[in-house]
């Protein structure tokens, strides 16, 4: 049983795969997971992380996106501690 916070690395992947990735960490995040760190990183371009914030921050899972000083990740707060 996973608690807390989920971390899904998305280095390395397209955007559909990206999306597949997020979308399966969502359907295991049980009622003990507050939230998802994603990793999509900046360096190599923003495409990973500007779907993931278009994407999720429309889902009806996502309470709301916390863009942190780390501007490689997104956390996809699920529900409040």
């Amino acid at each position: 049983m996973q608690s807390g916070t989920i971390r899904v690395d998305l280095h390395g992947m397209s955007c559909a795969q990206a999306q597949a990735a997020v979308d399966a960490a969502l359907r295991r995040a049980g009622g003990s997971v507050y939230r998802l760190e994603v990793v999509h990183g900046y360096h190599g371009g923003t495409q990973l992380r500007d779907m993931v914030r278009r994407v999720y921050g429309r889902n009806p899972r996502v309470k709301r996106l916390e863009i942190g000083l780390n501007q490689g990740s997104t956390e996809l707060v699920l529900r409040e501690y």
